[in-house]
């Protein structure tokens, strides 16, 4: 039996910086070619933001759409939850500056770090703080500046990863119209960090000279073996998460994976049994986004009139942590 939801999706709105990262520039800087990039990841380009766009400042943009959608203001939020793995400063929290910027003097505001999944974990948390009484509308954004965090002299990383941000507004509802979050699912294993992380740069090896010569404050990863747990994870999650939500793979409208490499959404979609003209793809526009990636492809689903209202969506993603998440939702 299909659940009654008590928290909905309301709106959504979505920021890019206007600089791009073309497959061609990266082949000026690295021992590359546009066909290999594009056969290994479906990547044709990413965003870059300029060094005085923060991700704050990207957020703002991409929430302030989304109140406007939901024809809300600021001061009509009581929480605000912003996933990022690229956080402007360790202190305070980004959610905090966010909240300085839209005026939101009622809201509460917090970080949640889960890397890629970190879009579903907040809309987790967004439904949790509804549940509890703790709030009644809360913004959920996800928003990254990766190109800071990412070694452009990596060829296997520097390929992969670009900037942006998106938010939706998630509010109470009586379910009557059968529109919200149907589940969520949430899964962590902290064994396989070593697979994809940062090694410098945190209090446990603090900014030293040693860490910029070493480029540790960088992301690093094991591609082969980040893949084959990501696609494992991931339909593990799109089971669970209809499962919980109490409908079957045909019932989905519209697969909205994280866009973080073809090959690995194309393992989900035929995992989840659903063909590709069910799945939303836009890994070649943007890149891996990590937080800001589901958001930025719902939103395009939406313009390009593949969700409606009423639509129902499965959104999964993974990420480092190793963590990985999914949901359903009507739209």
């Amino acid at each position: 039996m299909m659940r009654r939801p008590f928290a909905e999706m309301a709106s959504i709105g979505v920021a890019v910086p206007p600089g791009v990262l073309t497959n061609a520039d990266l082949t000026k800087m690295l021992d590359t070619s546009d066909e290999w990039i594009v056969e290994r990841t479906g990547i044709r380009e990413r965003h870059i933001a300029r060094p005085d766009q923060s991700v704050a400042m990207l957020s703002c943009e991409a929430s302030m759409k989304a109140l406007q959608d939901a024809g809300i203001t600021p001061l009509d939020l009581d929480s605000i939850v912003l996933a990022t793995a690229s956080p402007d400063r360790l202190l305070p929290s980004t959610a905090c500056d966010l909240q300085a910027l839209l005026g939101a003097d009622r809201a509460a505001a917090f970080d949640i770090a889960a890397a890629c999944p970190g879009f579903v974990f907040a809309t987790s948390v967004a439904e949790g703080l509804i549940a509890s009484g703790q709030s009644e509308t809360v913004l959920v954004v996800g928003a990254e500046k990766l190109s800071t965090i990412t070694d452009f002299q990596d060829r296997s990383t520097a390929i992969l990863f670009g900037d942006g941000a998106g938010a939706v507004v998630v509010r109470r509802t009586d379910g009557s119209d059968g529109r919200g979050i149907l589940s969520t699912y949430l899964r962590s294993d902290g064994k396989l960090a070593p697979l994809l992380y940062r090694p410098g740069g945190g209090s446990a090896d603090p900014i030293s000279e040693k860490v910029v010569c070493e480029r540790s404050h960088y992301m690093k990863m094991a591609g082969r073996e980040v893949f084959k747990a990501a696609v494992l994870a991931m339909a593990e999650a799109c089971d669970e998460a209809m499962r919980r939500a109490g409908v079957t793979a045909d019932e989905i409208d519209l697969l909205i994976p994280h866009q973080a490499n073809i090959r690995i959404i194309e393992a989900t979609a035929k995992h989840a049994g659903m063909p590709m003209d069910k799945v939303m793809v836009n890994v070649d526009r943007y890149g891996n986004t990590s937080s800001a990636s589901i958001p930025l492809a719902m939103e395009q689903a939406i313009t390009e009139g593949r969700v409606q209202r009423g639509s129902l969506l499965l959104l999964v993603a993974f990420g480092a942590g190793f963590t990985w998440g999914s949901a359903v939702v009507r739209w």
